[in-house]
């Protein structure tokens, strides 16, 4: 038996790309869900999507040394340049949490990661090579992918938009 003075998002709150979808109208944000299969990488992804790497973006939650956390939005073919976040910031210290905390700060497993519909409003910051672009990023579930328009996203979410990145290093 229901409570009737309970709202159903509180009995059944979003979840996944319902909170996803829920934030982007919010924000006004045209955004498209689209399924695709499971990627083994970065590469993959960007094949099965048909884009080039660059333009899927890793959502990062950076842990600041106060224990906040922060996103850093980094387009695919790019990695944190952590001197650079940090000088932005204005910390010394910056890291990447465990996948368990990076889920409490966010209510999204890693390879899901968006700002969008987040369980915690955190601060934006990211690379200037991802703007002027469609890019695809984390949907909140895991086999889906977000498309939408870099400028607007970044708009909506008040991000701070600068040099963050350097070029991947190639693995050995």
């Amino acid at each position: 038996m229901n409570d009737v003075t309970t709202p159903p998002e509180e009995l059944h709150p979003p979840v996944g790309r319902q909170r996803v979808v829920q934030d982007a109208r919010r924000h006004g944000l045209a955004i498209e869900i689209v399924e695709r299969p499971a990627a083994g990488s970065l590469d993959e992804a960007a094949a099965l999507l048909g884009l080039d790497p660059a333009d899927i973006v890793k959502s990062l939650v950076v842990k600041r040394h106060d224990g906040d956390y922060l996103f850093a939005l980094v387009p695919g073919d790019r990695q944190i340049s952590w001197s650079k976040l940090r000088t932005l910031v204005g910390v010394n210290k910056l890291s990447l949490p465990s996948p368990e905390a990076a889920l409490e700060a966010t209510g999204y497993e890693r390879g899901t990661i968006t700002p969008l519909g987040s369980t915690t409003a955190l601060p934006v910051f990211a690379d200037e090579r991802m703007t002027g672009k469609r890019i695809a990023l984390g949907a909140g579930e895991h086999g889906h992918s977000l498309f939408t328009d870099a400028d607007a996203l970044l708009a909506a979410l008040g991000a701070t938009v600068a040099d963050i990145t350097d070029p991947l290093k190639p693995r050995a």
